[in-house]
């Protein structure tokens, strides 16, 4: 009988060793090696037809055939994919335990069956019974919806290829099991192996597939990071859990763009889209409070305001706090050197904290402006006035520089009723002539435009 070989895989980024480590030197973590069986290697499916032969073509020789999108009847989700859902193509869902990613999907399902569209939606997580519990909290299920609780993926795609669905979803990708592979479910080899062999259904029966990825505790979806290579689309749900509000980005998007996103808003009836977001996050601003100051930042391709929330106290330690949350803890540290060495503010005895309201993560540097103004104003206990809203990067020289979609940000903030706009010097191209534009070469003139 021949020896069993044995080899040890990294659980974090797929390496393998033919001995156990402590630390993996592909990815530098520390104890995720775990020891797998080897499996001898069989030959893939091929995608194309027994007697056809791959032969090179020029492009304009390739026919293009007009391919109709299915739309699951959820904007938000539709503006992300780039219209809807492509038949043939894969895409990973990714996101936070309870963000709502299970949910979205079978809302989605059972809007396709109210439409006539066939969805089996596969679970290895919860019960049929459980699925059709949370099924009837969104409303009512169509007969075009499936429902089937399994964790083998060869009897899941036997089962798919008889029922033949338009859409296959899977909740999700580390619960299934691939008998070909002597390891545990949601080891990095079951990961690969069963996203490669849905890729590989997908293409040869045109049928979308769906799955759903767990993420890590730095927030990246678990698995190799393989798994996004393969996939046609990647999208992640974010949002802190302690607020109600969602965000869906397209992280990979073979067949749109990738600069949409979506709004959500979690309900007792499930995700409600959120159509117009611009003023989502102002509802209880409160008035003439000293460290607040609104940007509009821009999620996907549309202007949201934000309230950038400052503290500045003084500290009974001797090394001051710095925390940010929902902001780049780093750009904070900068924005502070700056006030310092370019206004003379000195924040070496007074802890400063700064918060995006609304549970929003802001990434983008446009919201360097309303950051140091909030600290600003923090600083001096001196209100912005409530009409102000500033955009602006903050260069290292106190020098403000311009930002993208400036004129889209202004129209936006003008609707909601702000009437002074303190944004960087340069060429704004304003459909419609807009008063109360204050352009501002230097931090200190911005600052003074904004307090003034």
């Amino acid at each position: 009988m021949a020896k069993t070989k044995t080899k040890f895989v990294c659980q974090n980024c797929g390496y393998s060793s033919a001995k156990w480590l402590g630390r993996c030197p592909e990815c530098g973590s520390w104890d995720s090696m775990a020891e797998e069986i080897e499996t001898p290697s069989k030959p893939q499916q091929s995608f194309l037809m027994p007697k056809e032969a791959p032969k090179p073509k020029t492009l304009d020789k390739v026919m293009l055939s007009e391919v109709e999108r299915l739309k699951t009847g959820i904007n938000e989700f539709d503006r992300v994919l780039g219209g809807g859902i492509v038949p043939g193509s894969l895409v990973l869902l990714g996101g936070d335990p309870g963000i709502g990613k299970s949910t979205m999907l079978l809302d989605a399902g059972m809007r396709f069956a109210a439409n006539n569209i066939k969805v089996l939606y596969v679970s290895g997580e919860e019960s049929e019974a459980q699925t059709a519990m949370r099924a009837r909290r969104l409303g009512k299920p169509g007969a075009a919806l499936l429902v089937m609780t399994a964790t083998d993926l060869d009897a899941v795609l036997l089962q798919a290829k008889e029922v033949q669905p338009q859409i296959l979803v899977i909740d999700s990708i580390q619960t299934m099991y691939n008998a070909e592979l002597q390891t545990a479910a949601g080891s990095v080899g079951q990961v690969r192996e069963c996203t490669a062999k849905l890729l590989r259904f997908a293409k040869a029966t045109g049928i979308a597939v769906i799955i759903i990825g767990h993420v890590t505790k730095d927030g990246n979806i678990a698995g190799p990071r393989l798994l996004e290579h393969m996939v046609d689309v990647v999208l992640q749900f974010e949002g802190d859990r302690s607020y109600s509000f969602r965000v869906l980005r397209a992280l990979k998007n073979r067949f749109g763009s990738t600069s949409e996103s979506g709004i959500f808003s979690m309900e007792a009836g499930g995700l409600i889209e959120v159509a117009n977001p611009a003023g989502l996050f102002l509802e209880n601003r409160a008035e003439n409070a000293p460290g607040s100051v609104v940007c509009a930042c821009l999620e996907g391709n549309r202007p949201i305001m934000v309230e950038v929330q400052a503290l500045v106290a003084k500290t009974p330690y001797g090394m001051p706090r710095r925390t940010a949350v929902g902001f780049d803890y780093n750009r904070v540290n900068m924005l502070l050197a700056i006030l310092e060495r370019r206004l003379g503010i000195d924040f070496g005895n007074f802890d400063a904290y700064v918060n995006i309201v609304g549970g929003m993560r802001i990434t983008e540097p446009a919201a360097d402006l309303a950051a140091a103004a909030a600290l600003v104003s923090s600083y001096r206990n001196k209100a912005v006035p409530h009409s102000v809203l500033a955009v602006g990067e903050v260069g290292l020289t106190g020098e403000i520089r311009r930002v993208s979609n400036t004129e889209r940000r202004i129209r936006d903030a003008a609707n909601l009723g702000f009437t002074r706009f303190v944004v960087p010097k340069g060429k704004l191209n304003m459909e419609q002539k807009t008063s109360g534009i204050i352009q501002a070469a230097t931090l200190e003139e911005a600052l003074s435009a904004i307090f003034n």
